[in-house]
Parts: C-alpha cells; sequence; structure tokens
C-alpha cells in the first residue's frame, strides 16, 4: 500500500462532504434499520451489534465501487464474523442489477439494498463508496470515502486500527 493511501485511512476524521438528511457523524449511534437481503435474508442492522461492523457503500453504476469489490470479498474470506463483520449496501434503484454486479464481481458476503435511501442517508454517502465503521455497541466510529485495497496489509492494519481488534493474517 502506498504511504499516501495508508495516511490516508489514518487521517479519515476529515469532513467527508456537506452531509445528507439525518447523517449519524462519528460518535453518534446509528439507529437501527431493517436491511433489505440482496444474497440474503432481510436481516435488522441491530442483529450485527456485539462486534466492530464494517459497512461498505456501493453501486452496480460506481467504476470504483467495482474496482473495491473483489478486495472487500477477500478481506471478507480473511476476518468477517470473526473478529469484525463486513456488510455492503447497495443505493441501486433496481435489485437485479446490485445483484448482477455481486455475481459480477463474486461478493458473497452479506449485501443489502437501500431502496427508501435511509442507510444512505443516515451514512452520509453523498459520494460512493463509503466505507463507514461501527463499534461493537453500534456507535459510528469513523468514515473513509473512496476505493481501497481492502485486503492490502496495510489496508488490513488500517482497518484493525480502526475498529480496534487484532488482524493478524
Amino acid at each position: 500500500m502506498k504511504p499516501l493511501l495508508y495516511a490516508s485511512l489514518l487521517l479519515i476524521s476529515l469532513p467527508l462532504s456537506a452531509g445528507t438528511p439525518g447523517e449519524i457523524h462519528a460518535g453518534q449511534l446509528l439507529p437501527n434499520a431493517t436491511l433489505d437481503g440482496l444474497n440474503v435474508e432481510s436481516r435488522e442492522l441491530a442483529d450485527y451489534q456485539g462486534k466492530p461492523l464494517m459497512i461498505n457503500v456501493w453501486a452496480s453504476w460506481c467504476g470504483p465501487c467495482r474496482k473495491e469489490m473483489p478486495s472487500l470479498e477477500r478481506l471478507a474470506k480473511q476476518f468477517n464474523g470473526k473478529q469484525f463483520n463486513l456488510i455492503g449496501i447497495s443505493t441501486d434503484d433496481y435489485r437485479d442489477k446490485a445483484l448482477s454486479f455481486l455475481k459480477q464481481t463474486g461478493a458473497s458476503f452479506d449485501n443489502f439494498i437501500d431502496h427508501k435511501l435511509v442507510m444512505e442517508n443516515r451514512l452520509g454517502a453523498s459520494t460512493i463508496p463509503l466505507t463507514v465503521f461501527i463499534d461493537a455497541d453500534g456507535r459510528v466510529i469513523d468514515k473513509v470515502s473512496g476505493a481501497f485495497q481492502w485486503d492490502s496489509p496495510g489496508a488490513i492494519k488500517a482497518v484493525g486500527g480502526i475498529l480496534k481488534v487484532d488482524l493478524q493474517q
């Protein structure tokens, strides 16, 4: 991982944008919501409490989202459900396009679709991809805007630091 990219992951507390309606900021609890399942059954966001959570917001038409999704899948294969949970939330309008994207990119970790923009607004996803880090109690830790190679050694170290978990490879 390039030093600049690693530094950008560590310095993520800079404001990302003007915000979205109802945006939950770092330090605030993320309210529960029903998540409409794409490749899994629908679930409550609260089902993921108890472990830190990494939420990636994406769309099928987003080139950077397409580029980073395989690295998120590899990260999930290594750590998901163990030290932390990883989920994806599509902002697509059409379920079939989101499902096709998951199939094309090989993403098998839990992904949901946000038809009503509830999660998109709460997470502050005015630009995507957006990755939001949540602690085990449901409090937003921080947000990272942009695509990354999430399974690189530097990114894994940064994710472990943000979520305060040991991610030994």
